[in-house]
């Protein structure tokens, strides 16, 4: 093997570049340091409460952040983010790191996760990052659009016994005693049946704006819970248009009860009922607003088949709302580049 030339990973980047990196793109229109008070107070403890400035210093708290990003990008592994960050020149360049530089390992970007999820702080850079798409122009605009996705985890093989303990909110006995098992059971999550299929996880439950595609809400509980039981968390009044669309499993007359209270307009899916079956005026309407609601399964469709999927390899529901959350967050930085594609300049 030839040993590398001065010029060699300039030649290299500027090749990247010539096929349009994506991440040169993100780390253009991400304004990263705006996150940098938020991640110093989970990651770093004061000046003044450190004992001694001996041992190693800690990673950059924006370079662990951006490489949270880069695994909820492509859905990669603890694991699979150091090994990358090695290996591929574009995640290196997008952190900021040169050959010579420390690439934090799987067990840092796991601690630095697990913070972040343990302080509740997701949800705070998500509104963060929110509050910088006002300021860009990019405000939620035509309406709400409501939907759910479910995501998967690995799944649990439990007894009867053990599953009916879950479920009130117990720990089965002989769990106390085994606590290495009791770490890996995922007590959190729950079985749902969509479309007479089985699914085991947690839901994505997300406000989508018709404008501009972009996740303005989001809501992360166990597969169980019905689509309708979150709209009050999704349900927001910034947005410029007074609609809201969803599909039938969100017809319900306390739905429909809080849009009025909220001076929202329903465009919700009507639903036939046994015996008495949607007219063809009905389904006609439901097909209207369809052109509309479709919008939203774009963002999921960019979150499972562009973005490598959406299966947390975590356990519980603590840091499931954190790969959720980051998950949806790092598609609303996808979607802005493309935005600045479209209309550098929005009004």
């Amino acid at each position: 093997m030839t040993q590398m030339g001065f010029f060699d990973l300039s030649d290299r980047y500027a090749s990247l570049d010539a096929k349009k990196d994506p991440l040169v793109e993100i780390d253009a229109v991400v304004p990263w340091e705006e996150f940098r008070s938020i991640l110093d107070e989970v990651w770093r403890k004061p000046d003044a409460e450190r004992k001694s400035r001996a041992g190693r210093k800690p990673m950059d708290t924006v370079l662990m952040f951006k490489s949270l990003v880069l695994s909820a990008l492509y859905n990669l592994s603890d694991d699979q983010i150091e090994y990358q960050v090695r290996d591929r020149l574009s995640f290196m360049r997008f952190l900021g790191l040169s050959l010579a530089d420390r690439v934090p390992d799987a067990k840092t970007v796991w601690l630095y996760r697990d913070a972040l999820a343990q302080a509740g702080k997701v949800e705070e850079l998500f509104r963060q990052f929110d509050g910088y798409l006002a300021r860009q122009g990019y405000i939620a605009r035509g309406g709400q659009i409501l939907d759910a996705s479910i995501v998967a985890v690995p799944r649990n093989h439990n007894t009867r016994d053990e599953n009916a303990s879950i479920k009130k909110g117990e720990n089965p006995e002989h769990w106390e005693n085994k606590p290495a098992k009791r770490s890996q059971k995922d007590v959190g999550a729950r079985w749902t049946k969509k479309h007479g299929k089985s699914h085991y996880g947690y839901k994505n439950h997300v406000n989508v704006d018709r404008k501009h595609k972009l996740v303005r809400r989001y809501h992360v509980s166990d597969a169980a819970l019905h689509d309708s039981q979150a709209v009050d968390h999704l349900l927001m009044r910034g947005n410029t248009g007074s609609g809201v669309w969803a599909d039938a499993a969100y017809r319900f007359e306390e739905t429909e009860a809080k849009l009025r209270a909220r001076k929202l307009k329903s465009h919700i899916h009507r639903k036939g009922k046994r015996g008495k079956p949607l007219t063809d005026q009905a389904k006609g309407s439901n097909r209207t607003k369809s052109t509309v609601r479709v919008r939203v399964e774009h963002v999921f469709g960019a979150q499972t088949n562009d973005m490598g999927g959406t299966l947390v390899r975590s356990i519980g529901l603590v840091r499931a709302k954190a790969r959720i959350g980051m998950k949806n967050l790092a598609y609303n930085m996808r979607r802005l580049v493309q935005l600045r594609r479209i209309n550098p300049c929005p009004a």
